[in-house]
């Protein structure tokens, strides 16, 4: 039977240590990491996603605000909002809430923030730092799984790492973390022709390709290390991850469980990553 890694108290750590740094910062430099969240249009998901992490970002002493925008703004608006928060020497990190209204181009969006507040690491300034093994903001879903791998105590050196999954937000960044930890780094998705194959020879296995309980227990090689990182509803209309998790569970030596797995982690490398630009800024680091 695997060990069950909760996502929630291992985020509630790390907005712990935050917390307690950003009261370091505040002494030495007077003020709060400021952290400013776009959101345009009333996508429901995405409410609520922000809320959280304006909520969660207040707990731990942030400053900023979330500037709303109606489904109505423009391409253009939009621009001009980021190009005035690259500008604002408050504003230490700048995320912008995908998905984007339609007719917006959200790629473009992301390349007008200024890479050293792009809090979410999409920028593709930050994303060739990664592949390059250069210093830079990573995005938060990728740091949240290696701080899980941390806390679980997986040997990463030598290891055959499996990452299911290709996004630019999740799969690749992941891959490149992993290859920066000296793993041997697979990366595949639904088209691979021999999945079950890969899946049954990775010892740390990631999930990410967005299909409901698509990779099956009996692929899970006997003591791998299995990260879910999908958030899919299944046919019975409960949630569930990319992973088949009650079979799984038995085979695997350590598990993330959907929901209560990566997910909270998620906003808790943003509050990392927002401190770390910050820090950045003032030269602390």
């Amino acid at each position: 039977m695997a060990t069950i890694l909760d996502g929630k108290a291992i985020a509630k750590l790390v907005r712990g240590e935050v917390a307690r740094e950003t009261e370091t910062f505040r002494a030495r430099t007077g003020r709060a990491p400021g952290l400013h969240v776009v959101l345009a249009g009333e996508d429901p998901g995405s409410v609520i996603y922000v809320r959280n992490k304006e909520k969660a970002a207040a707990e731990v002493g942030f400053a900023g605000r979330v500037h709303r925008r109606p489904s109505t703004v423009t391409e253009q608006e939009l621009l001009e909002l980021v190009g005035s928060l690259n500008q604002d020497e408050a504003v230490d990190g700048i995320l912008v809430q995908m998905p984007v209204p339609s007719g917006i181009r959200g790629d473009r969006v992301i390349a007008t923030i200024d890479p050293s507040k792009d809090v979410d690491g999409l920028h593709p300034v930050n994303a060739g730092a990664l592949w390059s093994g250069s210093r830079g903001l990573v995005p938060c879903t990728p740091l949240g799984c290696m701080r899980l791998l941390k806390e679980a105590g997986a040997v990463l050196r030598g290891a055959r790492a499996l990452v299911v999954g290709r996004s630019n937000l999740v799969g690749k960044p992941t891959a490149a973390l992993l290859l920066a930890e000296h793993a041997t780094v697979t990366i595949a998705h639904s088209r691979t022709a021999d999945l079950e194959k890969r899946c049954r020879e990775a010892d740390i296995l990631v999930a990410a390709v967005g299909r409901p309980r698509m990779i099956r227990g009996a692929w899970i090689k006997p003591g791998a290390v299995v990260l879910d990182v999908g958030m899919n509803r299944g046919d019975d209309g409960k949630l569930c991850g990319d992973v088949e998790f009650e079979t799984a569970k038995d085979v695997a030596a350590v598990i993330t469980p959907v929901p209560g797995g990566v997910g909270p982690m998620t906003i808790a490398m943003l509050l990392g990553n927002t401190l770390r630009a910050a820090q950045a800024r003032e030269g602390l680091c």
